[in-house]
């Protein structure tokens, strides 16, 4: 029998995960998040799921099946983590006005036996942004542990003006890839 376990203190991957119908424990692995300078944007995301994923399993019992995740978004091919301040958000925000940008996802499942990873990228698209409107949005506290300075499922859903591929992805968690995942352990 497995223990599903999310390996992770995000809220919003939590209440993905339990969207999906399964019953699983949380453990909060201890992994810096600092993207090496030879790294893609996408290989940076892949090894911090990978990361979480495998530490978590150190955190578990060995039967567990942990899930890892880690979002990032991207923006001419410059990663956009959280902000450090308000300056910090107001730079990302800006950069992202006005135009496309990426968010990628990635999902590691493993367990004692095996590991698999996705990495699920969805384009996002911004209206113009003013200063008013970035500077109101940070006093909200929204942006302020957000990759990118924003959420999509909160107040800054008001300046996408569309997006292609997944919204769950966006959010932290892409449920169907997942799913999928989660199906080849349980």
């Amino acid at each position: 029998m497995y223990k599903l376990v999310l390996a992770s203190g995000s809220p919003r991957r939590k209440e993905l995960l339990g969207q999906l119908g399964f019953v699983f424990d949380v453990v909060l692995p201890d992994i810096e998040e600092c993207k090496a300078q030879h790294e893609s944007a996408q290989q940076y995301v892949l090894r911090l799921s990978q990361q979480k994923a495998q530490a978590g399993l150190q955190l578990t019992t060995a039967e567990a099946v942990v899930v890892g995740s880690d979002t990032v978004v991207v923006c001419d091919e410059h990663v956009l983590e959280k902000p450090n301040n308000f300056a910090d958000a107001q730079r990302m925000l800006k950069q992202l006005s006005n135009r496309r940008h990426q968010v990628m996802t990635a999902v590691t499942v493993v367990s004692a036996e095996k590991q698999r990873s996705i990495v699920v990228t969805t384009d996002v698209w911004f209206k113009e942004l003013t200063d008013k409107e970035i500077e109101l949005y940070w006093q909200s506290g929204e942006p302020c542990d957000k990759a990118g300075s924003y959420g999509i499922q909160g107040l800054g859903g008001r300046f996408v003006t569309r997006i292609e591929g997944s919204y769950f992805a966006v959010v932290g968690l892409p449920l169907y890839e997942t799913d999928q995942l989660l199906h080849e352990f349980i």
